[in-house]
């Protein structure tokens, strides 16, 4: 039951009498408190009470309703049945005219219930490293030597697999482990650098896009942060809310241990939630944290987190109000998301700890394939939602005709005269469909040069449409969860995005899972310099 304060005060200042009686037995004395009943009436939240109670109350007036209109229909049954003939015999227009007319109200009640709210992507802002984060390779490997506990077969390891990693010459890494060149020193992973380097990204990227889309942050109804490996008490929702004084009932939410592919699900969890809050607006906020995530031990399937990740962080501003439309970037058309639920799924990225005891993620041999079918089950369900009606037939087309002959190929070969004819039945190809025909451009999680291009080959994808994921890796290196965020910058920037354009972003992250979503272009972005020829050239630009 739900109380007021008021009444609570009151409650507090009323007069309470209590007796204590002792068993001749020796049980310890009990007290019994006598309110008068006017003083817990007022207490009664009565909106409360109503707000529950009225459903059922209309329930009883509905079977009221209908229960009378039934005694009415009974009583003048004679009328009815005249109605009736006159009606079936007569066919008046009138009659046709009220008919149409019921079937399409209804019609439209159906379709309006059915249709879920717009969800429009106002702006979205990444994170820009400073100067002082950024290290190249060789720094990057004195920070790894200064930690004083890798072998040098580990170290010609590790600049094996930095070299060949696609990242480029200026990423960023957390200052905790950049102060390393200078001190020579391990590192110092206190809760509070870590803290301080999440603080640093999620608040400037809030900062900018409320600043982009002209929002204030008391205007912010849902708050959705999402980071991996970092998850402090109090939240990274709390930290933001706190920084920017948020309203006291926004509905944050904090992900953690997501992967990298937690910035789609963080999406798709503000969809959701729009879709039941007509009127808001949702602010998603993807980082990971690197200060407290350094491996430091000797094992070669978790050495790989120490070359691949850096530090980086976006933030989106959706919306589902219709006036919103008019100035939004993108219209989200689509999410879907696939978990891995086998043993090999679950085992292939996994936070453990060495013989050692130090802790790191273990990357197992098989993430390629484990990857590789997570992306079939994904476009196969996406594919409806994307592929043009040509493209959808030859794939229904091609399924068809696989299973007669091989229904076929069974048939003969449990009889004799029918075995050398059926061997000579060709086997059917699954059609692998063309996703260029549906979607313009592709966002294809930068999680490393083998994922790119591996992702490329699947789909048959051209350089020029690899080229963002490529940059972004180069200039950025892998970002885990943002990654797919300025990948649809660079391509905002540098590609020619135009208006009605749709893009794909594809995001891979533990568990094992295959996330998308589809977004349509509702502004058209800059003209790109056709002089500049090379991608990390044109990155250039955004500093």
């Amino acid at each position: 039951m739900v109380v007021h304060g008021a009444g609570i005060r009151e409650f507090n200042r009323d007069r309470v009498s209590s007796s204590d009686s002792e068993s001749d037995t020796g049980r310890e004395s009990t007290k019994i408190y006598k309110v008068r009943k006017s003083r817990l009436i007022a207490l009664v939240n009565w909106y409360h009470v109503i707000s529950v109670f009225f459903p059922y109350v209309l329930m009883v007036l509905i079977g009221l309703f209908f229960f009378q209109f039934s005694f009415s229909m009974y009583d003048n049954r004679e009328q009815v049945e005249e109605l009736i003939v006159y009606t079936v015999t007569g066919k008046p227009k009138v009659w046709l005219l009220g008919w149409q007319g019921t079937f399409l109200t209804l019609t439209l009640v159906y379709f309006f219930a059915r249709h879920e709210p717009p969800v429009f992507l106002l702006d979205f802002h990444t994170w820009e490293p400073p100067d002082d984060w950024k290290v190249n390779h060789e720094e990057l490997l004195l920070c790894m030597r200064a930690q004083n506990c890798f072998t040098e077969e580990s170290m010609v390891f590790l600049a094996k697999i930095l070299a060949n990693s696609g990242t480029g010459q200026a990423t960023a890494w957390p200052p905790s482990i950049v102060e390393c060149l200078k001190t020579r020193q391990p590192q110092v992973k206190s809760v509070q650098r870590a803290r301080d380097e999440s603080q640093r990204v999620v608040c400037d990227c809030i900062r900018h896009v409320l600043d982009k889309t002209q929002t204030r942050a008391q205007e912010v109804d849902i708050l959705i942060v999402n980071c991996s490996l970092f998850s402090p008490t109090p939240s990274l929702c709390a930290l933001a809310a706190h920084e920017f004084g948020m309203r006291t009932d926004i509905a944050s939410y904090n992900l953690s241990g997501m992967g990298c592919s937690a910035s789609v699900i963080a999406v798709d969890l503000a969809r959701s939630l729009l879709k039941a809050r007509p009127n808001a607006v949702a602010l998603v906020v993807s980082t990971e944290n690197l200060t407290q995530n350094l491996y430091l031990g000797n094992e070669r399937s978790m050495l790989l987190q120490n070359t691949l990740f850096r530090c980086g962080g976006a933030a989106m501003l959706l919306s589902n109000r219709r006036s919103d439309s008019l100035r939004a970037k993108f219209k989200l058309l689509h999410t879907l998301r696939k978990q891995g639920v086998d043993d090999e799924s679950y085992e292939c990225v996994y936070e453990c700890e060495d013989s050692l005891g130090n802790r790191g993620v273990h990357l197992s041999k098989n993430i390629v394939k484990v990857a590789g079918r997570a992306m079939e089950r994904n476009f196969t369900s996406l594919g409806p939602h994307v592929l043009p009606v040509s493209e959808m037939y030859k794939v229904a087309k091609a399924m068809v005709s696989r299973d007669v002959l091989k229904g076929l190929r069974v048939f003969g070969e449990r009889r004799a005269f029918l075995k050398g004819l059926a061997r000579r039945l060709p086997v059917v190809k699954p059609y692998i469909p063309d996703f260029k025909r549906g979607i313009d451009h592709f966002c294809i999680h930068a999680g490393g040069r083998a994922v790119v291009d591996g992702v490329g080959e699947n789909l048959k994808l051209t350089a020029r449409q690899i080229e963002a994921s490529k940059a972004t890796l180069h200039r950025y290196g892998n970002t885990s969860s943002s990654s797919i965020w300025y990948e649809l910058a660079y391509i905002r920037e540098h590609m020619g995005l135009r208006k009605g354009h749709r893009v794909l972003q594809l995001a891979f992250g533990s568990g094992f899972k295959c996330n998308s979503a589809v977004w349509l272009c509702l502004q058209d972005g800059p003209k790109p310099d056709k002089t500049i020829s090379k991608p990390w050239e044109a990155n250039k630009k955004l500093d």
